[in-house]
């Protein structure tokens, strides 16, 4: 099983405002940035909860028939909407990744804050391709969390954008 993160973040290094808000994010403006190409190597998205309901105010379902696992301590409260491929579920992240294993999954891609810490502490990323967008949020919620440990990630990557955007990947080594 691998799992990676594809995600942006403000230079200051948050993923959203302190209220989950993500207006900051650049407009699509047809510039491509590998998402449709990262996503066709993934079999299952796991995201956490406020991830999802931040995804459900989106115009449209994006991820179209891709499985989605939901995490959340009360996935009885939680609907996916029409046409969307999703499982809630709950656990710690090892026993997740053995449930998924179990049904077939190789290739996950994690999203959402607390979900990617947890995954993280865990060891249970292998990539990290992170965009940095040029603002600076000042507060927010953070991509990394506490480690108990210092965590070296060996350096695949960087293109820059025209638009200014900066993107990095990273593997952990082992």
């Amino acid at each position: 099983m691998k799992a990676s993160v594809f995600i942006a973040t403000s230079l200051d290094g948050f993923i959203a405002r302190p209220d989950g808000a993500l207006d900051w994010l650049p407009a699509d403006g047809g510039e491509p940035h590998g998402y449709d190409e990262f996503m066709a190597t993934v079999d299952a998205l796991v995201i956490g909860r406020k991830t999802f309901e931040t995804v459900l105010a989106f115009a449209a379902w994006p991820y179209g028939e891709k499985p989605v696992f939901v995490l959340s301590g009360q996935p009885g409260r939680l609907k996916a909407p029409e046409g969307a491929v999703c499982e809630f579920m709950a656990g710690p992240p090892e026993e997740l990744v053995a449930r998924l294993a179990q049904r077939g999954l190789g290739q996950l891609y994690i999203d959402g804050g607390l979900t990617i810490q947890g995954f993280l502490r865990a060891g249970l990323i292998q990539r990290f391709i992170i965009t940095r967008i040029p603002v600076l949020l000042g507060s927010g919620i953070p991509l990394f969390g506490d480690l108990p440990w210092d965590l070296r990630l060996e350096h695949v990557a960087t293109r820059s954008f025209p638009s200014g955007l900066v993107q990095s990947e990273y593997r952990i080594p082992g």
